[in-house]
């Protein structure tokens, strides 16, 4: 698996916003930049086009949320759906199943080639006529949105990762080592194509890719929050803590007592929460 740039990202068939009057939701696939076609839906939210067509403001007017799921997730998951609905009554929304789960193409790398895929949704963001593009990603995509920022500059307005590793290989907690036998085991991908809809890519990194750790300070000074449960079983809270000193003044952490792990956990409130948090932050 390879973190190397693999070139421009190619365009999407539907038209630009702008276009097609931006009031119904459009679902297409995207393609890569390494040839991924990529599963996604966009959404412009109830905020912002609920008023008459006459006064509706334009898309450029409103944020877009590029939503990037958890591992084994996918853009029809209900806690997907629910997360962008939520986020919706603040802004359009774009999701999309990363590589190797649900429709997409490809195998999951797990959190490497993802950030290609992004890559390719935050584009089409922009083309359809948004000026400000907030990614929000939970888990594995809490980690790709972190990278994301760091390694494309300049291509977003805000990051919010949610239940976000700060390092690669941990194993401390249960559900850590039952997910790398899932990665790592031919059995283990099997459970995750037939049991989880998820492919699995069955090559070690190589190289390894930046860790979300060392990611964080190149994201400056875009804004970011770091959003993490005090009852995650996955990731303890070292792993947000060292997200947020690494950001230092540029970042902000809320540790939120008695949530668990990723979209799952995170209520509407806490949705609510972040989407304006995004309002404030993205400019």
């Amino acid at each position: 698996m390879s973190n190397r740039p693999s070139g421009h990202v190619a365009r999407s068939t539907v038209r630009p916003n702008h276009e097609t009057a931006g009031r119904v939701p459009i679902r297409t696939f995207l393609r890569t930049s390494d040839g991924i076609a990529v599963d996604s839906v966009y959404d412009p939210g109830s905020a912002v086009y609920e008023a008459s067509p006459d006064t509706a403001p334009a898309p450029s007017a409103a944020p877009v949320f590029v939503i990037a799921h958890g591992f084994t997730g996918d853009v029809d998951r209900p806690h997907v759906r629910r997360a962008a609905g939520v986020l919706a009554r603040h802004g359009a929304v774009v999701t999309f199943s990363f590589r190797g789960h649900g429709a997409s193409g490809g195998r999951s790398t797990v959190g490497d080639k993802e950030v290609l895929d992004l890559a390719a949704a935050v584009e089409w963001a922009r083309g359809l006529g948004h000026a400000r593009v907030v990614t929000v990603g939970f888990s594995m995509g809490g980690s790709v949105v972190l990278r994301h920022a760091a390694l494309r500059p300049g291509t977003v307005d805000a990051v919010v990762a949610v239940s976000a590793p700060a390092r690669w290989y941990y194993r401390g907690t249960a559900p850590m080592r039952r997910l790398h036998w899932l990665v790592t085991r031919p059995a283990g991908r099997l459970v995750g194509r037939y049991g989880l809809r998820t492919r699995i890519h069955h090559r070690h990194w190589d190289p390894v890719p930046l860790s979300p750790v060392e990611a964080v300070p190149a994201i400056a000074p875009v804004p970011l929050l770091i959003v993490h449960g005090d009852r995650d079983g996955y990731f303890p809270l070292d792993h947000p803590r060292m997200l947020a000193e690494a950001a230092g003044e540029h970042g902000e952490l809320w540790v939120e007592p008695g949530m668990g792990h990723a979209e799952n956990a995170a209520g509407d409130a806490l949705l609510g929460r972040i989407g304006e948090w995004a309002l404030r932050r993205a400019g």
